[in-house]
């Protein structure tokens, strides 16, 4: 089974009945006795730290859903990397990263979707890891944290998440997690997930975050604990609760042994995407053929 139709048929068991449950665990304060490892404010955007484009691996082009995602110098005249005045950021600056619909034939390399309407959009993807298997910033462990603002729209799939360093060159070892992945027509649903992918071991988890606000008319806070041998996801500082479970999405990492022992880490990516998983929608108006996120900052505490 795919990602996408795994994700998606995951999402269909897990939203059920998740109305009825209490989403946060605690007030524990996850950045608690912990120190700011790394911050970027995005004041600037720094390509010594971020490379945009496709997703860094070997296992695939990169690309997934309905856009392309744009290297740093754009992609059809279009470049989706923006730092913006936003007087809502904590120091009056965040990035914009844009989906824009082209809506004529594309020449994105190894795109899929060059020629087809539907799939003719650009959109962004910052990732501190290249291709090669250069990663310029990981950690094995700590609170990973993004402040985020989601857009409002019928097919947009903004994502904060994590993958290991040795996925990229060996992605029989593939660990991904997925601070957050909302869809723009959910504006107080997300979802957030564990993915060790491959044989022999692979493990999901997974749940649906009723957020009680709406993501998409001011930042949140999106975060993940990573410690020796399991993780747990956050909504503004809270942990989420397991609404398979009733209690905190406490979920063991189970190839832990394996990133110790390789030295390996974990490197974050700040994704625009446009979801697949759905009919394409009819009749799109001309604000919705361009879109944005935002993102305030990420931080790292150890």
């Amino acid at each position: 089974m795919s990602r996408r139709s795994l994700l998606s048929a995951t999402g269909a068991v897990i939203v059920a009945g998740i109305a009825q449950r209490k989403v946060l665990a605690s007030t524990d304060d996850p950045t608690a006795n912990r120190q700011i490892d790394f911050e970027d404010s995005f004041s600037q955007l720094d390509w010594s730290v971020w490379n945009a484009g496709p997703k860094a691996g070997t296992f695939d082009t990169g690309f997934y859903g309905r856009s392309a995602f744009a290297r740093r110098s754009g992609e059809q005249g279009f470049i989706p990397y923006e730092i913006v005045d936003d007087p809502r950021a904590e120091d009056g600056k965040a990035l914009q990263i844009s989906a824009k619909y082209i809506g004529s034939p594309m020449s994105v390399p190894a795109y899929y979707g060059n020629t087809n309407p539907e799939y003719q959009w650009i959109s962004g993807n910052i990732q501190t890891a290249r291709k090669d298997g250069i990663v310029t910033k990981g950690w094995r462990r700590g609170y990973f944290e993004a402040r985020m603002l989601f857009p409002s729209h019928p097919l947009t799939w903004p994502a904060f998440w994590l993958m290991n360093g040795r996925s990229i060159l060996a992605p029989k070892t593939s660990i991904e997690l997925d601070v957050v992945e909302h869809k723009g027509w959910e504006p107080t649903l997300y979802g957030t997930y564990l993915h060790e992918w491959g044989q022999p071991g692979e493990h999901h988890e997974g749940t649906g975050v009723p957020t009680g606000v709406d993501v998409t008319q001011d930042y949140r806070r999106y975060g993940i604990l990573v410690d020796d041998t399991k993780c747990v996801p956050y909504f503004e500082r809270k942990p989420i609760i397991d609404s398979r479970t009733g209690k905190t999405a406490d979920w063991p990492i189970h190839r832990s042994p394996d990133l110790d022992v390789d030295g390996d880490v974990f490197w974050p990516l700040l994704t625009l995407a446009l979801s697949a998983d759905i009919p394409y929608p009819q009749g799109l108006t001309a604000q919705q053929l361009l879109t944005h996120m935002r993102v305030d900052y990420f931080r790292v505490y150890v």
